[in-house]
């Protein structure tokens, strides 16, 4: 039997899909509604200070490193599997381009968190 690498990406996927379903609308709640309209939270809740020193904890570092890459990973998945949807049949360049950009993304996203510093 041939081994494949398909059950990695499903993980990514899953695990990507998961915390979209759970945080993502509170993510979405607290940075679009509560802070901009001041409901629940103070104004400069997210301010750049607040922001920065949040990033350059180790539970702001494990937050956005799950959060970013993990939805990437989930996103890039679900364009795959949708070329086929519109008539483009999933190849080596499709595969490239969806997760060759949730890679790079996954990348980008822990080299600016090293380089703010801890």
């Amino acid at each position: 039997m041939k081994r494949s690498n398909a059950p990695i990406f499903w993980g990514l996927f899953g695990a990507g899909g998961m915390l979209a379903a759970i945080l993502g609308p509170a993510l979405v709640f607290i940075t679009g509604i509560a802070v901009p309209l001041g409901i629940l939270l103070a104004p400069d809740a997210m301010s750049y200070a607040n922001m920065m020193a949040f990033a350059q904890s180790w539970i702001g570092k494990a937050f956005v490193l799950a959060i970013v890459p993990l939805f990437l990973w989930h996103a890039g998945h679900r364009i795959f599997h949708s070329l086929h949807d519109v008539g483009i049949h999933g190849g080596t360049g499709a595969r490239l381009i969806c997760y060759g950009g949730a890679l790079l993304g996954t990348l980008i996203t822990l080299w600016a968190l090293l380089s703010i510093g801890f």
